[in-house]
């Protein structure tokens, strides 16, 4: 429900878990030589005019 003003731009910057290394219980960030990284980040937008 936010209105955008002409050129006004946002930023979507996926990323893992914040802080992670300093947190036990976050999912683990360190990618050890044998693992395969796959991440899939979906956006859907709508326009009301």
């Amino acid at each position: 429900g936010q209105k955008f003003d002409y050129r006004t731009g946002f930023c979507l910057e996926a990323q893992h878990f914040p802080d992670s290394p300093n947190h036990p219980h976050f999912p683990m960030t360190i990618l050890m030589p044998d693992q395969i990284y796959r991440q899939d980040t979906i956006f859907k937008f709508t326009v009301v005019s």
